[in-house]
């Protein structure tokens, strides 16, 4: 069993805690038997990995590849996985590509298989990098198991910091977030849109959240998100909108999750 970091309270007071904790409750979660154990053995093994197919018939080697771009539900998928892998990312008809979640695009972009002659399993930093991110994603799904909606909240500085870096349209740049499950739940959250939204067409549904967004956080393009006070806001409202949902009060007068809440319309129409 892995370990399991301590949260001793959920919601935008658990996000608190995490704040303070997160940098040494992390070096715990690393040094804990099951992730080291993991981990050497993919540092060991991954360089003799030459194809899609030496990858998926090692299932440790597996598990730390799919658990670092937060895959992991994909582990008795090995067809499908192959099949990504092999595919690669350069041919607009490759699967990854038209995948709507572009975790598998990122996860194929960072082996390679299908791009390169020789795959970036043999580069002499990647095990690092990969470890990495399994870690700190590990260690998201371990307090997601306690508290889902903080492991969302975990992986906003990652996973958003990576879409808004990308050199594309503010479209493009929507795209990318709906694309990726956990930023659309963490968006449709923060802006009290109802997920029933993805029934309409991709266009469409950027023009709703981009007119909440601008509505309700003054957010008018998603470049403001590289301010890290606006992030914050982004997160506060999310997880408060979800302990009101669930019916946990917000007990803390002046708190920012408060003031967002103030500040905040919940009604919507996708028609407003």
């Amino acid at each position: 069993m892995t370990f399991q970091p301590p949260l001793p309270i959920t919601g935008v007071g658990g996000w608190t805690y995490l704040q303070r904790t997160r940098s040494s409750l992390q070096d715990t979660f690393n040094a804990s038997k099951e992730i080291v154990r993991a981990t050497d053995h993919f540092r060991i093994k991954i360089s003799n990995v030459l194809t899609a197919e030496d990858l998926v018939n090692d299932r440790q080697l597996l598990a730390v590849s799919l658990g670092a771009f937060g895959l992991e539900s994909d582990i008795g998928n090995r067809f499908f996985i192959k099949k990504i892998l092999d595919d690669g990312s350069l041919d607009p008809d490759a699967l990854a590509n038209r995948m709507s979640d572009k975790r598998y695009l990122a996860f194929t972009k960072a082996f390679g298989f299908g791009d390169f002659a020789t795959p970036n399993t043999q580069l002499s930093d990647f095990s690092e990098k990969i470890i990495e991110l399994y870690q700190n994603r590990g260690f998201e799904a371990a307090i997601g198991r306690q508290e889902p909606d903080l492991r969302v909240a975990l992986g906003l500085e990652r996973d958003l910091g990576a879409i808004l870096n990308k050199d594309t349209s503010e479209t493009g740049l929507w795209y990318s977030i709906l694309g990726t499950p956990p930023l659309r739940r963490l968006f449709e959250g923060a802006l009290g849109i109802p997920a029933t939204l993805i029934r309409l067409n991709l266009d469409k549904q950027v023009q709703f959240f981009s007119k909440k967004a601008a509505g309700s956080l003054g957010i008018e393009k998603l470049e403001q998100l590289k301010d890290p006070d606006a992030r914050e806001k982004l997160v506060q409202s999310f997880l408060a909108r979800s302990q009101i949902g669930n019916g946990i009060s917000l007990s803390v007068p002046g708190s920012a999750a408060l003031t967002v809440l103030q500040n905040t319309s919940f009604s919507f129409s996708p028609f407003q």
